[in-house]
């Protein structure tokens, strides 16, 4: 393990669905006379494929599943893969909250986690004792905590409430603490989960850049887990896709990115039917193409709508405004438009989302659906459910009209909102 700083041997992990442990007494018992005999235990023999779209046919489930890879010294590796594939899981194994039930892992170094918001802290405790306590775990002395601490306070931006008790923190207080620690009390492993999402974009700038210096300059391994794949194309160099449990590839982070997003089912048509407001049922969003037929294949230089269909159930409906949003496959944002302050009596209508002359190359993209009342108080929000695919180039596009912008290749004008009652 030379420069090696993680690796994952044959690293499976079983639960039983419902329960802790194996249950009933009779597994119990089974799973003890085996260890006794050093024999195998036998419910690891068992058990199915974590696909949490289908219905379960065991009892046990394979939350990871002969996990298998390593990674470098100074290495900043994605891990990606949609709910339920295993990411956190597989955090938790290196971060020794849970063991695995088969396999070995190496790791060089202490490792700093911050798997979810409050991971570490007690509440009882103010700021800055946790900052302590967490330096301590970690194997630090007293001395190199405290000459940290200016650097670990200035950069979570809580010195006015650092001596107060972490209870009182807000989640965005106490995600920014916990990474600063984590960060600053330099661990040779960084470990962070999707916690990121929760602090406001300053915080997520400048965590991505204190990781970049912590790989970069500092020669320390960092691990990242995040839906936000433009982050992670950012800050990572190699990733590892996880599918069901399984490694499904790992490798060069393009490639990865790639993999994960062309693998994805383009979705045409969301149903919400969603209360949202005392009198405001968010019925269902789709994509339709120039013809007004729904559609998850669009092509370039083709006009298309999104269409949102809601329902006022009673009185009036006041100072309500609808936003749709347009991003590219790794979320990054493109084009954003807003209805005016609606005031709509009881019924059913439909608002429509044209795109006038933006055009697209080739590749999958994302639709973002919002509603709010006047600016401040958002109501709805979906931002997973609805993707299309530009599939063909139009003839009549001239290519070079779309090299506009060199990351994204796109010409941008907003979508016209047109709202009608059914």
């Amino acid at each position: 393990m030379s420069n090696i700083a993680i690796k994952f041997e044959n690293i499976s992990k079983q639960y039983r669905l419902g329960v802790v442990g194996t249950g009933t007494i009779s597994h119990d018992l089974n799973r003890w006379w085996h260890l006794v005999r050093g024999k195998e235990d036998p419910y690891l023999k068992v058990g199915e494929v974590n696909d949490r779209s289908s219905k379960a046919i065991s009892q046990y489930v394979w939350a990871l599943k002969d996990i298998n890879f390593e990674v470098e010294q100074g290495d900043v590796v994605g891990i990606i893969g949609r709910n339920g594939a295993g990411k956190s899981t597989l955090l938790k194994l290196l971060s020794r909250v849970t063991t695995p039930s088969t396999g070995i892992i190496k790791a060089k170094g202490r490792i700093a986690s911050l798997l979810e918001v409050g991971t570490g802290f007690h509440p009882e405790l103010t700021g800055r004792e946790n900052i302590y306590m967490n330096g301590t775990i970690m194997g630090m002395t007293k001395h190199e905590i405290t000459r940290k601490l200016d650097e670990i306070i200035d950069f979570a931006g809580v010195e006015k409430y650092i001596d107060t008790p972490a209870k009182r923190y807000s989640s965005g207080m106490t995600v920014r603490l916990g990474f600063a620690i984590a960060a600053y009390l330099e661990p040779e492993i960084l470990v962070v989960d999707e916690v990121l999402a929760v602090g406001d974009a300053e915080f997520q700038k400048k965590a991505i850049g204190k990781m970049q210096d912590v790989s970069r300059g500092e020669g320390r391994t960092v691990l990242f887990v995040s839906h936000n794949l433009d982050s992670i194309k950012r800050l990572c160099k190699k990733g590892i896709l996880l599918k069901n449990g399984t490694l499904y590839k790992s490798g060069n982070i393009d490639d990865i990115l790639e993999t994960y997003i062309t693998e994805g089912k383009n979705i045409s048509i969301a149903q919400f039917n969603k209360q949202i407001d005392e009198n405001l049922i968010i019925e269902s969003a789709h994509i339709a193409n120039e013809n007004g037929e729904m559609s998850s294949e669009i092509l370039t230089g083709e006009k298309w709508s999104v269409i949102l269909k809601f329902k006022v159930t009673h009185g009036n409906l006041k100072n309500v405004i609808f936003a749709c949003g347009l991003c590219t496959a790794l979320d990054t944002p493109i084009s954003t438009t807003w209805s005016a302050p609606q005031f709509l009596n009881e019924g059913e209508y439909q608002i429509e989302f044209l795109s006038n002359e933006i055009f697209l190359q080739r590749g999958v993209y994302k639709i973002v659906v919002g509603i709010s009342r006047g600016m401040d108080e958002s109501l709805f929000y979906n931002d997973s459910s609805l993707q299309f695919e530009i599939v063909l180039l139009h003839k009549e596009i001239n290519e070079q009209m779309m090299k506009v912008d060199g990351t994204t290749g796109l010409l941008i004008n907003q979508l016209s909102v047109d709202i009608m009652k059914l």
